[in-house]
């Protein structure tokens, strides 16, 4: 397997690395961590070469970092580079930030992490807690040696992106993206300016949380099977991400042996430049396929609320857009039918008005309603 090393820093990493949110739980009430099976699967992924961990203090309600710490014993820890985020959502004073770290460190049983990430940065949470002394907090924690390098991760769009990649000297960014996320988010020219700037780039949900991997429509199906070089699903999504000289890591939440064994064998020839021009206009043509299954189109920009009824209009647009790309109608309808939020829309006409997509709110408003209701 190829690996990468992260610009301004002496780590080299995976190119495959392994995501701790998604580790073998057991099939009963909360769905608690199987400890005995994750540690045995971080184990045999380190062993298979995945030199890249990543956590984070809220995944599987705090047990994924405690499970990453038994992993790590017996001599593993000083095989791989170990990464945890900053729940930036939990911090209301300075002194948080530290007790929260302190924690994670005596959860994964270190005494530093190699990457500390600002977890889920949005314009909003992330000017609060700058505001707060976030830079000085990092500064300090460097300094005493609790972490060795810091980053963030990012859920918000480019223009975010970009202030905050220029606010602080960092080494890394955890960017959601995907053959679907090209113009959305961080974006691939968001990736770009992050690396000539000399950030390593991390990538999260490249399979845009396994629905690349399922529910594949037929369209898309016979765009693969017409290809003259036959791989999976699964196969596209990553090599359209390795394919590219800015990504040092992108990151895969296995559950079984059986995906780690699928991603070890996609990843052993994950080169940059890898992809031919051919591929390139498939994966276009793929991304242009899903695009067009997509009913409403709304961004989420949210000049439509607050509504006068406090009916969540994008986030309801959003779910109902992603059902009809990737399925799971029943879902949402039975979801819509038990929040009686959802059905109170008087008509007014206030969300089209401030609307710069000129949708058609209140017609889609009510033929959401009329479907779930004869679902």
């Amino acid at each position: 397997m190829d690996v990468r090393k992260f610009p301004g820093t002496d780590i080299e990493a995976s190119v495959l690395g392994m995501g701790c949110m998604r580790l073998p739980v057991y099939d009963t009430e909360n769905h608690p961590v199987n400890h005995e099976e994750a540690v045995k699967l971080i184990r045999k992924a380190i062993d298979s070469g995945v030199t890249y961990i990543d956590t984070a203090y809220g995944d599987h309600g705090g047990d994924s970092e405690v499970t990453v710490g038994e992993a790590l014993r017996d001599g593993y820890r000083e095989k791989v580079t170990l990464t945890s985020k900053l729940p930036l959502w939990m911090v209301e004073k300075y002194e948080d930030m530290e007790k929260l770290l302190d924690t994670q460190l005596e959860r994964l049983g270190v005494e530093y992490l190699d990457f500390y990430l600002a977890h889920a940065v949005s314009n909003d949470r992330f000017d609060k807690v700058v505001e707060l002394g976030l830079f000085d907090f990092f500064d300090k924690m460097l300094e005493k040696g609790k972490i060795r390098n810091v980053g963030f991760s990012f859920h918000d769009n480019f223009e975010v992106f970009k202030k905050v990649v220029d606010s602080y000297p960092w080494k890394l960014a955890q960017v959601q993206m995907n053959i679907l996320d090209e113009f959305n988010q961080a974006t691939m020219k968001g990736i770009e300016y992050a690396a000539e700037k000399g950030i390593g780039i991390v990538i999260m949900e490249p399979l845009r949380g396994g629905a690349l991997a399922n529910n594949i429509p037929e369209e898309v199906k016979a765009m693969y099977e017409r290809y003259k070089d036959q791989r999976s699903p699964v196969e596209w999504a990553f090599r359209y991400l390795y394919d590219r000289k800015e990504i040092v890591t992108i990151l895969s939440g296995m559950s079984n042996f059986s995906q780690l064994s699928d991603n070890i064998r996609i990843f052993e020839n994950s080169k940059p430049g890898c992809m031919s021009e051919d591929e390139k206009k498939l994966l276009t043509e793929v991304r242009l396929a899903y695009e067009a299954r997509v009913k409403i189109g709304c961004t989420g920009c949210e000049y439509c609320q607050p509504c006068p009824q406090e009916i969540k209009i994008p986030r309801l647009f959003g779910r109902y857009d992603n059902c009809a790309v990737f399925g799971g109608f029943e879902r949402l309808y039975k979801h819509y039918k038990e929040d009686p939020a959802y059905a109170k829309c008087v008509s007014c006409g206030a969300c089209e008005a401030a609307c710069p997509q000129n949708i058609k709110i209140r017609e889609w408003l009510r033929i959401i309603d009329e479907e779930a209701q004869n679902a």
